[in-house]
């Protein structure tokens, strides 16, 4: 399993916001990979490097860091070493495994074709408070999406309430006859009406956690 339990431990301003959970029959959480290629919400804790908030604070296998994920952008901008990029808060992390052809020969991280992207490759500056709670945007693609994806919603994700609403919205009936229940806070729903009820697209923020049935 490539993501462990080693989740970030600061909860603060997110507390209260309200919780959608939601489990599945089988292998379905992959119908949820277009949603965290849009993007996700991870609490961290800020000023830590890029290798340090993947592996020691999401709990991802270090050797999956080393070997899987072959292109890290942070905020736009391609990052060769995990070591020393710092991940502030509000950060955007874009996370893919190898891309193919030239493309994916000069993005790779450390590649020999790295000095073709030098507009584009992240450059660390400035100081970093360590040690305090934010939150950054997760997106996952291709391989990453696939692997990474259903193992960080089992554990717990934030989500903008538009967007969830949207995704849930646009999904067809084949999507629905799989999802057992369906919470949000601790009133059951009926899993269909969440893409029907509006009251969800206005949150500024949702805490999902989707997860096969047991």
């Amino acid at each position: 399993m490539p993501v462990g339990d080693g989740g970030p431990k600061n909860e603060g301003r997110y507390d209260t916001i309200p919780t959608v959970r939601l489990t599945w029959d089988g292998d379905h959480l992959q119908s949820f990979q277009e949603l965290v290629q849009q993007g996700i919400g991870i609490k961290i804790e800020v000023g830590a490097t890029v290798r340090e908030v993947l592996s020691g604070q999401i709990g991802i296998d270090p050797e999956y860091v080393d070997q899987r994920i072959q292109t890290i952008f942070m905020d736009g901008k391609a990052v060769d070493d995990f070591d020393t990029a710092i991940v502030r808060d509000g950060a955007t992390l874009a996370l893919s495994a190898a891309m193919p052809g030239l493309v994916g020969a000069v993005m790779r991280k450390g590649g020999y074709y790295a000095s073709l992207r030098h507009a584009i490759t992240y450059e660390e500056g400035g100081e970093a408070t360590r040690g305090q709670g934010g939150l950054i945007t997760l997106k996952l693609y291709n391989m990453i999406a696939r692997e990474l994806g259903p193992h960080l919603l089992e554990s717990g994700v934030l989500v903008a309430g538009a967007d969830l609403f949207s995704f849930l919205q646009s999904r067809s009936e084949a999507f629905w006859k799989h999802c057992r229940t369906a919470r949000i806070d601790d009133r059951e729903r009926e899993p269909e009406t969440l893409g029907k009820d509006d009251w969800l697209g206005k949150q500024p923020l949702v805490r999902l956690t989707s997860k096969a049935a047991t």
